[in-house]
């Protein structure tokens, strides 16, 4: 057959649905072959956005998402959202075009050496060179996206080599477990935690896997232990369960970081050095055991005494059966942190004044949410009030991204939650600066009829940068700028447009959003002047008098 059929007979196989992206002249034959196979192209207006919600695919499925490009410029766009993959340990396979290899007559027009600019940002990155290499190279680009710790793959099929022939067939998939740990490691862990007087659980992004969630959940249920999770942690055993102590979404001085310092113990489960760590130790200080996939990358604030390396699931599930239950493990310190980062989140839900204080509007949107509702969130200030405010009951109902933090990804990752789950409330919420990075978009959501709603926070300005600038004593400048009348702008791509006046309207139009259906972009001007007096001086004073 064909190569290029032979590639997608590779995708079929692997259990590929979508692919993402925009073909170029160099992609035709596998396009055609696309067009012959069950797998479903989505069409997207920039490659970055495919990239994304490619990404995205991966982290809600376990299966790496595929997109598309062409050669040079087209590839170009895809490199951030390889790092937002490769970071954010979301499996993905990226397929670039490329002009023939074997016999060029144009030079070096368009091209770029893309394999060679891959590599820093992926975990595998090949050129195809010959037709019957296709099925091994899928093959492990797909083993190694998906396997832990996932990332980003990649591929280029040049167009001459899409249009050979070749005799060869797809590689199934093989038969793969996981490694456990070795049981020396469990009962070391176990005796620590036995003689803890207040172990406490840090549930970080590689814990993010359905098993592990349960099982998780089952270990807090039966051995009483409290928890905190990390931003990318968020959601895997649920924020609404009576032992959650909060997220640490800032870096230090909350009502968590009181609890974490009071701890003993932490049982540290999924850390990943993407992310910023919410603790520091010191020699002679607290015990920590870290629990993963993978053993413990160390560095000065971070050497554990114990690692129990292996099937993170497997690991929690043996340890929980070995430790006697124990009520005595919910300590009162534990339950007052608790309390009191519960009554700071319900102060905050009851804040009058327009623009809305970003506190109140968190709870404006859990409102009108259901728990399996899903909140795809951009990045900008905002992201830290609904990591540390919005309560997820349920695993990957909260998409942020706290390792490459890219603006530009709250709206494509949105998109992608939609077209997996069209029957729940997908809300996108984007700042007005990394929503007009990815704007065109919403062109893509009205075609493909996608049910969404997209919150734009409305300050014409880069916000989080413009408070840091301000509370470090810069003079205010070079990051305001003007809007488009975004209603407007949403209904000129056949989206449904609102303007929010007041605080009381946020919840009402929101849920009548979600009951039309379609896409639908709501602005909201917000008030971030609240920040630093709030993140800087009242969190930190109320979390010391505990």
């Amino acid at each position: 057959m064909k190569a290029s059929d032979l590639f997608v007979r590779c995708l079929e196989e692997e259990g590929v649905e979508y692919v993402f992206g925009i073909p170029g002249e160099e992609n035709l034959d596998l396009l055609e072959s696309l067009r012959k196979s069950r797998i479903r192209l989505i069409l997207t207006r920039h490659e970055q956005a495919a990239g994304f919600m490619a990404a995205t695919y991966g982290r809600l499925t376990g299966k790496a998402g595929v997109c598309l490009s062409t050669l040079g410029p087209g590839a170009t766009n895809l490199v951030t959202a390889a790092a937002y993959a490769q970071l954010g340990g979301m499996p993905m396979l990226m397929i670039t075009g490329q002009k023939p290899v074997k016999r060029s007559k144009q030079g070096r027009f368009q091209i770029v050496d893309i394999v060679d600019m891959m590599a820093p940002l992926t975990k595998y990155t090949r050129q195809l060179v010959s037709g019957d290499t296709i099925p091994s190279r899928v093959r492990e680009a797909f083993r190694l996206a998906e396997e832990e710790r996932p990332g980003a793959a990649h591929l280029e099929l040049p167009e001459d080599v899409a249009a050979e022939e070749s005799s060869e067939a797809p590689i199934p998939a093989s038969l793969s477990r996981r490694p456990l740990a070795e049981d020396k490691s469990i009962v070391a862990a176990v005796e620590r935690i036995e003689r803890a007087r207040r172990p406490l659980l840090l549930i970080g992004a590689g814990a993010n896997r359905k098993l592990t969630s349960r099982m998780l959940r089952d270990f807090v249920d039966r051995q009483g232990i409290p928890f905190v999770t990390t931003q990318m942690g968020k959601g895997v055993v649920g924020d609404d369960h009576p032992l959650c102590l909060g997220n640490a979404a800032l870096s230090d001085g909350d009502f968590v970081h009181r609890a974490i310092e009071a701890a003993d113990l932490i049982l540290n489960v999924g850390h990943d050095v993407v992310e910023k760590p919410p603790f520091f130790m010191h020699r002679g200080g607290r015990q920590v055991i870290h629990v993963n996939f993978s053993s413990a990358s160390v560095d000065p604030v971070y050497f554990p005494q114990v690692e129990v390396v292996g099937d993170i699931a497997n690991s929690i599930w043996r340890i929980g059966r070995r430790l006697v239950p124990r009520e005595s493990r919910v300590d009162e310190f534990f339950m007052k942190v608790r309390d009191a980062v519960q009554a700071d989140i319900e102060s905050g839900a009851g804040i009058e004044g327009f623009p809305v204080d970003p506190r109140r509007l968190v709870a404006e949107v859990r409102s009108v949410l259901p728990d399996d509702g899903i909140l795809a969130l951009d990045n900008g200030m905002y992201k830290i009030w609904f990591a540390r405010n919005y309560p997820a009951r349920a695993p990957n109902t909260v998409l942020l991204d706290n390792a490459l933090a890219t603006m530009g990804a709250g709206l494509p990752s949105a998109m992608a939650a939609s077209l997996l789950h069209p029957d729940r409330r997908v809300l996108a919420v984007c700042g007005d600066g990394g929503f007009m990075m990815n704007s065109q978009e919403l062109e893509t959501a009205v075609r493909l009829r996608m049910n969404l709603v997209v919150l734009v926070l409305d300050d014409a300005s880069y916000g989080m940068i413009r408070w840091k600038q301000a509370s470090l004593g810069f003079e205010d400048y070079g990051l305001e700028f003007g809007n488009p009348d975004f209603p407007a702008y949403a209904e000129s791509y056949g989206a449904h447009g609102h303007r929010i006046g007041s605080v009381g309207e946020i919840a009402p139009v929101l849920d009548r959003a979600f009951y039309e259906g379609g896409v639908h972009l709501v602005d909201l001007p917000v008030d971030y002047s609240a920040n630093d007096r709030v993140l800087n001086q009242e969190i930190v004073e109320a979390s010391e008098a505990l």
